[in-house]
This record gives C-alpha cells, structure tokens and sequence, in this order.
C-alpha cells in the first residue's frame, strides 16, 4: 500500500478566489506611506519589489498566491504521476498504446478545441482508464497569463464542457497554459471544483526535439511523488520518440506511473480498515 502523508488533501480547489484584493490593496497602502514618510529611495524600491511578489505568483507555475496548485503527490513510494499537455493529437494513440504496453498510467491535459476536432482520441484516452484534465480551450500560450476574468473563465468553462460531454466524466484536475496562473483563474476552478497542477520534473519536450536530453532532465527532477510534464503533437514529432524512452528509463529506475486517485483510493481503504474510537 502506498505511504500517502496527506493524500486527502490532494484535490484542492480554490475556495476564497478573491484573497489576492485585500492583500494588494495593502500591499500598495504600505507602498504609499512609505514613499511619503521616506521619499523615493525607499518608496521606490519597495514598489517594485511588490508588483514583483505579485508578478512572482503569475510566472511560477508552483506558486500558491492565487490558488492552491499540487507540484508532487505525498508518497514516499516510488511512482510519479505522468501528465501530458497539449492533446488530442495525431499522436495520442501511439501513446496510449505505449502506455498500455508498459502498464502505466497518465493524465492528459487536453485543449479543449482540439478535443473537439478530434472527439474519438479524447474517448479513447478515458476508455482506456487514463485521467483527462482541463488545458484551457483554445491554448493562447503568449497571452493566457494576461487574460481577463470574462476570457479566463470562457477558457476554463468552455473545455471543462467539452471534456465532460465527450468522456462522460467532469474533469477534476486544471493545468494554466505554460503554467501561468494570474488572480483570475481561481474564480472559474473553484466553481468547477477544479484543483490546480503544476509539474516538478520537466524535460522541455514541447521545444526540445533531442529526446536522450529530454529524458536526461526530466530525471534530474525525479522523486517519490514526482509530478512528470510532458507534450505530444509537438512540431518536432518526436513526442512519442521521447515518452518511449521515458518509460524505459522510469522503469529502469524502479519507479511506475500511476494517477493520483490511486493515492486517495488508498488512503480512503486505511481509514476504512482502521478501527474507529468510541467515546463514552
């Protein structure tokens, strides 16, 4: 059975979406007094180094300022959670025939247009028992980090609709496009019970086309729990090339792909085994 510290607690969404307010707005009432009582040697600096704090928030895919946002799964096992971005694409049966072949398991982070363009590869990933998670609708990679809330949450409903009809299941995992979150992601998550992901192993496989160097970075981020970002339909075509020889070296290395509702399945069966107090 797994060792799962804290497993209850993996799905978290957002549940006060509007707490960044009060924090900038003092954040800026500390600013101005300090410009007044101290001039602009001291008021200056202080002002950019909390637009930074807050710009910190948007471009760290692990920080935790706007929403809650799961980087690793509490284990002490070893197993990761493998977690693909950017599908469906014309690879995405190669990988779940990969994926079969080896026993493992993934989430994959889908774009919501893409989903419905290619309906029957979105089916097949929930048919065959992999996770599916909402990945925005349209993937605006160079502006999703400054979308407005009316945008940001057409983004998120939109795939969250999508997903659901087309797998039958309401996804409950979110990934932001490239990882950045600004303050009006947590709104839409936290009315769609959706929890945050982030990644703490990496290989820049979206852009990297060398998959030997993929695989070699990703495993410099490997640990018990580690959360794997990885791509398919990138335009290298290497994709599959690449989680191929993931697979081989994650196996190599003891460690096996599982989802985390394994993890909360576990911890749910401990609870359940374990005798109950009574009180008098």
């Amino acid at each position: 059975m797994f060792t799962t510290p804290g497993s209850r607690d993996l799905h978290r969404p957002p549940r006060h979406p509007q707490a960044w307010w009060p924090c900038l707005l003092a954040s800026q009432l500390l600013v101005a007094w300090a410009w007044w009582g101290f001039g602009t040697r001291v008021g200056l600096p202080l002002m950019l180094a909390s637009h930074a704090l807050f710009l910190w928030g948007v471009f760290r895919p692990q920080s935790r300022l706007y929403s809650p946002v799961l980087s690793r799964l509490p284990t002490h096992e070893k197993v990761v959670w493998l977690t693909i971005d950017d599908g469906p694409s014309a690879e995405t049966r190669a990988i779940l025939d990969l994926l079969d072949a080896r026993g493992a398991k993934a989430t994959f982070f889908l774009v919501g247009e893409r989903a419905a363009q290619r309906p029957g590869d979105a089916r097949e990933i929930a048919r065959r028992g992999h996770g599916i998670g909402n990945h925005s609708a349209s993937h605006p990679a160079g502006t999703f980090w400054v979308l407005g809330p009316r945008r940001m949450r057409a983004e998120i409903e939109r795939t969250q609709q999508i997903l659901s009809e087309l797998s039958g299941t309401a996804p409950r995992w979110f990934r932001a496009v490239v990882g950045m979150a600004n303050p009006f992601v947590s709104a839409p998550l936290r009315d769609l019970a959706l929890a945050r992901v982030a990644w703490c192993a990496r290989g820049f496989d979206a852009i990297a086309a060398d998959p030997a160097t993929v695989v070699a970075r990703i495993e410099r981020g490997l640990r018990p729990g580690a959360i794997i970002l990885a791509h398919e339909g990138a335009a290298h075509g290497r994709n599959v090339e690449t989680i191929s020889m993931l697979l081989d070296r994650l196996d190599a290395l003891g460690y096996r792909c599982v989802l985390p509702e394994s993890l909360e399945s576990a911890d749910a069966a401990a609870l359940s085994a374990s005798p109950r107090s009574t009180s008098c």
